[in-house]
Formats: structure tokens, C-alpha cells, sequence
């Protein structure tokens, strides 16, 4: 039986502030085929202090001389730009999602009505965020980039104490850095966490291109999480490390073959092998001419193309039995 992974296709802040950027990029995630569009729901004024610098590879791809409270601001979705995004995804039939970065933008989430949320990897150690997101017992989808084991542990034992059993949660796997090196992913370190806590376990993915996600779907992936743009050379801080339209379809058409290819477990004669079986294999065949009544040896038999008469494993029991008629080069034995 074939599990199905749930793809969602990070819009994140690609948007760029414009909600006809926004609608643009529930198109193209619509069009590739994801299960869900992510968005992220914030205050600058909630989330960062004026003073906050930005990280490296913000500063890289926006303003140096703007702080992160000031990049942020401008990045901002409100809350009829949500309703506005959530009515385009139901006319594309896709999922909407977003995640809530501090108590007041997650009580908006449920009050619009959202189902699952996601706990963004910077707070996994916020402990009233934690209690409150807890407290809703919805499925919850926790990133763990920057985390300890002990950090995890800490994280889910606050949300199962909050309201949320452990069978409603999926940890993803992920490195916090944009774009990722190849030399940090520490793709496995996706399985040490589902050992760890015996839950469902996914990879958000930050890397450039789109091989490890699909390297993910065959580590037993159970949610995968991409950033995706409508065009990388765009400005902002997470177009360069997003992948564009034709690469967000590769993605997921390269992941449901993934998924198909998994197949249940068990080695088996399949229906497409059948019909290869007999070119493929050997059978038993005269290396000279045999005379009726003569001794088969190793001198006048081999293994030959095709399959259909007697199994070369049967050696030994021919080896030295009589030939039952005359039989010329090539011709298959029998006994």
C-alpha cells in the first residue's frame, strides 16, 4: 500500500508583502500539484525588537542598512489578506496553511478557521507560544532546525502536558540556514528523531535543488516542506534559496514516483518480470550432438538461453542419466 506524503509548498514571505504576488504563488503551487500553499502569520512589532540584527543570508538578499524589524514590517499579511488568500485557495483546490509566530497570530489561524499548525523552528524553546499552540490538541507539525534532542523533548513533553497527545504531532527534520550545505543536512538524523519519540517525522528542506527531498520521501518522510517562488531573482530574504515553478513540479512529480516505487516490502515476481522470466534465465541445452541411451557430463551439457526448459539448478540431478532420445546442439534436455 502506498503512503502518500503530504507536500506543502513554503510561500513563506514570497510574496513580498503584495497580495497578488500571494494569489500568484497559490496558482503555482495549485499547478505542481502540492496537498498545502504555507504562508507565515506575524507582527513585526510581536516578533522581533527594534535592535534585532538580521541573520547572514538576510542580509545578503535585502537592504543591509534595514534592520529585521523593518524587513519584517513590510512582509506582514493582514487579516482580510488572509481571508482573501484562504477564499483563492478553495477556488484552486488547494490546502491553505500558515504559520503563527506568536499567540495573537495563532488565534487568528484558528479563528479563520485552520485545522493543523505549525510550530516554526525558532520556537521550539518558547515556552508560553508552546503551552498556548498545546492547548488548541490539533495536529501540529513542529520544526526542529537548531534543536537538541533535549530541546525536542522538552518541546513535546510542554505540548502533551498542554493538550496535544504525541500521536497528533510530526517533527521535521530540518538545518537552519538558507540555502543549507549539502554537508549539513544530516539527512538520517530525520530517523534518530522518529527512534527518539515514536512520531511521524518529515523534512522541511532548505537545500538548493530538489534531490534531498526526494532522498527524504525514501527515508520514510512522512511531510516534506519547501520553499517555493515565482521567480528567485526576485527581492527578499528567502527568494534565493526557493525553488521556481518548472523545479516545484519536478519536485513533486519526482516524489509520487518515489512513493509508487517504494512499492509494500515484499519480494515478488512482478507481472512486467513474468513475461522476462523465460528470455532471461537458462535452461539446460547440448553442447555436442547426444545420442540416445548416452551418459549427459559436463563435456555435453552448458546453460543456455532460454528459460523454458530444464533449470540449470538441477545440474547435479542430470548429470549422469541417460538421454531418453537424440538430441542435437542446442537442444534443450529432457528428461
Amino acid at each position: 500500500m502506498t503512503t502518500r506524503t503530504i507536500i506543502i509548498a513554503e510561500a513563506g514571505v514570497n510574496h513580498n508583502g503584495d497580495i497578488v504576488m500571494a494569489r500568484k504563488l497559490i496558482d503555482m503551487a495549485a499547478d505542481a500539484g502540492v496537498d498545502l500553499v504555507k504562508f507565515q502569520t506575524f507582527s513585526a512589532d510581536r516578533l522581533v525588537t527594534h535592535e534585532a540584527r538580521k541573520a547572514d543570508y538576510q542580509t545578503r538578499t535585502t537592504d543591509r542598512n534595514e534592520s529585521q524589524h523593518e524587513m519584517l514590517r513590510r512582509l506582514e499579511l493582514s487579516a482580510e489578506m488572509h481571508k482573501e488568500l484562504i477564499a483563492h485557495c478553495a477556488l484552486r483546490h488547494i490546502g491553505f496553511f500558515s504559520t503563527g509566530f506568536d499567540i495573537e497570530s495563532l488565534d487568528l489561524l484558528a479563528t479563520l478557521g485552520q485545522d493543523h499548525f505549525k510550530i516554526p523552528s525558532g520556537e521550539i524553546t518558547n515556552l508560553p507560544y508552546l503551552r498556548h499552540i498545546g492547548r488548541f490538541g490539533k495536529p501540529l507539525i513542529l520544526s526542529t532546525g537548531m534543536a537538541t534532542l533535549g530541546d525536542i523533548e522538552a518541546a513535546l513533553d510542554l505540548l502533551e502536558e498542554a493538550g496535544t497527545p504525541r500521536a497528533l504531532m510530526t517533527l521535521l527534520h530540518c538545518t537552519t540556514e538558507y540555502p543549507t550545505p549539502m554537508a549539513e543536512v544530516n539527512l538520517r538524523a530525520m530517523q534518530t528523531l522518529h527512534r527518539a519519540f515514536g512520531v511521524a517525522v518529515g523534512y522541511s528542506d532548505h537545500t538548493t535543488g530538489i534531490e534531498v527531498t526526494i532522498a527524504a520521501v525514501a527515508l520514510g518522510a512522512t511531510v516534506i516542506e519547501k520553499h517555493f517562488t515565482l521567480d528567485r531573482n526576485l527581492p527578499g530574504p528567502d527568494h534565493k534559496a526557493s525553488l521556481e515553478p518548472s523545479e516545484l513540479k519536478a519536485m513533486v512529480t519526482a516524489i509520487r514516483n518515489i512513493e509508487v516505487a517504494l512499492g509494500d516490502g515484499i519480494k515478488r515476481l512482478t507481472p512486467s518480470e513474468a513475461k522476462n522470466k523465460p528470455i532471461a534465465r537458462k535452461s539446460l541445452v547440448a553442447t555436442t550432438p547426444i545420442r540416445k541411451g548416452e551418459l549427459f557430463t559436463a563435456g555435453n551439457l552448458t546453460a543456455k538461453r532460454p528459460g523454458t526448459g530444464i533449470s540449470p539448478m538441477r545440474w547435479d540431478e542430470v548429470l549422469g542419466q541417460k538421454a531418453v532420445r537424440d538430441f542435437m546442439i542446442d537442444e534443450l534436455i529432457e528428461l
